[in-house]
């Protein structure tokens, strides 16, 4: 086994990994950029090295090898899906604790995984190898059947996609996804997919010791989402028999003899109760823990006991339901704008798993993904785990910036989500309500105050600072139906 882990990421996920090591009697080195001193997973690590970005290859190795890491655990996003990064690693003698470099190859192009599922049996949507330019993709679409999504084969967390609904969006789409793809993900490859109208996707965990034997740990439903963007993710998927997902999912991984976890992807079609395959994910995922919720494992305890060359564990019983939400520093009052500045509050729920990187007085920066915490909840059926996932949403409290907490709370208490089997459109139509005031301009000594004031706080050297009146603001909350 290890004796030190270098965790090649930041954020919850950094978090998350020096967790789990430290349990296991490992001692854990972060790598951070200048915006992360103060992170969690900065201060939490055994020993902590300075880089000028998370993206570079020699930076991280040096750090490894300076402080005697014999791993590097990636994480999600960054460097995870790096072919030419875990090649970098087993050839500076450090495992890599993931799949393998070719595996990242065979899925991380959309579509070589297309044609891999294919290969297998796994269903796959209408759509189209790699194409030449937007004229080829018009007569494509044709033959297709609009609508289609026109897809970079690169990349992922909804970007590099585009809906297009006649030829004339597809043709203005072209240069766009083109563009895009080529400055996110430096590959310009372009293919075109049949668009579901009303779909669901849904996900399978495998895990597999890269010597043949591969198992699947559940389906996750990922359908409430925005812009692409998964919001919420819940285990069991309500309302679908995923027996065969789960067996298409087994057989790609067999196929290449898959090691460590992945995620393989499905669209299902909510009107025809078919399902599709969509994608693989060659990492962890950030809604894993659910499944670890109703698994009872430890998923990255065991990507570093398959890196360190242990058995494949055997396949647990899943028990329960579990939910997960995603609490970004945004402002869904004003189009999800992102939020920054310093956390002067943050409250987490007692009843609850939370995974984060922040705390009160943490400095919420622009510079990377506006993730603050995943809230994961967990309970013997889906009825009752909504009702703690309310009452968890309730007991979470961020302030000094703007979050999407109460838009979670809203979804969470709708009678959509808790009838379940929401398509990925649902958010689009979501009426949500913003019980918030927006202050345009504050004037140089306007003040809002309550009575009976803010008493207590003279040794903070704050001034009780009342109303001017002891009766005007709660004879307005009266009328208003507030409390005094």
């Amino acid at each position: 086994m290890f004796k030190k882990v270098l965790i090649a990421n930041r954020g919850a996920i950094a978090c998350r990994v020096i967790r789990t090591l430290h349990r296991m009697g490992i001692a854990s080195v972060a790598v951070y950029a200048e915006p992360d001193r103060h992170s969690l997973h900065v201060l939490q690590a055994t020993e902590r090295v300075l880089l000028k970005s998370y993206l570079d290859i020699d930076a991280v190795l040096d750090a490894a090898t300076s402080t005697g890491a014999q791993a590097i655990h990636p994480g999600y996003g960054f460097l995870s899906e790096n072919a030419e990064f875990a090649e970098a690693c087993e050839a500076a003698g450090i495992a890599f604790i993931g799949p393998t470099p070719q595996q990242m190859r065979d899925f991380g192009l959309k579509h070589t995984a297309r044609a891999l599922a294919a290969a297998n049996g796994v269903p796959l949507l209408p759509g189209t190898g790699l194409l030449a330019g937007a004229e080829e993709a018009c007569i494509e679409a044709q033959r297709i059947g609009l609508p289609v999504m026109l897809k970079s084969t690169a990349g992922g967390g909804g970007i590099g996609m585009r809906l297009c609904r006649n030829l004339d969006e597809l043709a203005e789409s072209w240069a766009s996804v083109e563009r895009t793809s080529r400055a996110s993900f430096k590959e310009n490859g372009i293919y075109l997919e049949k668009f579901v109208e009303r779909a669901r996707h849904v996900e399978v965990q495998i895990f597999g010791d890269g010597a043949g034997n591969v198992i699947e740990l559940g389906e996750r439903d990922c359908s409430v989402q925005r812009r692409n963007q998964k919001v919420i993710e819940e285990t069991p998927a309500p309302g679908i028999d995923a027996t065969e997902l789960r067996a298409c999912a087994v057989c790609l991984g067999k196929a290449v003899n898959y090691r460590s976890a992945g995620t393989v992807e499905f669209v299902c079609d909510a009107d025809a109760a078919k399902f599709y395959f969509l994608e693989v994910n060659t990492r962890l995922q950030v809604e894993h823990g659910v499944t670890e919720e109703v698994t009872g494992t430890d998923l990255v305890e065991w990507m570093v006991r398959i890196a360190a060359g242990e058995a494949l564990p055997a396949r647990p019983e899943n028990k329960g339901h579990s939910i997960q939400v995603r609490v970004y520093a945004e402002d869904p009052g004003k189009n999800f704008q992102p939020s920054a500045g310093i956390l002067t509050q943050a409250e987490f729920p007692a009843n609850a798993r939370v995974e984060t990187w922040v705390e009160r007085g943490t400095e919420v920066t622009p510079f990377y993904d506006p993730l603050l915490a995943k809230i994961i909840v967990k309970a013997q059926t889906r009825a009752e785990a909504i009702s703690k996932l309310t009452e968890a949403l309730a007991d979470t409290g961020f302030g000094g910036i703007e979050t999407n907490l109460n838009y979670l709370a809203q979804i969470a208490a709708s009678a959509q989500f808790a009838q379940g089997g929401v398509v990925t459109n649902f958010l689009n139509t979501f009426p949500y309500r913003a019980h918030t005031i927006e202050i345009l301009d504050g004037g140089t000594m306007t003040t809002v105050q309550d009575y009976p004031a803010r008493l207590g706080y003279w040794n903070v050297g704050v001034p009780p600072s009342g109303p001017m009146d002891s009766l005007s603001f709660r004879i307005g909350n009266q009328l208003l139906g507030n409390e005094e």
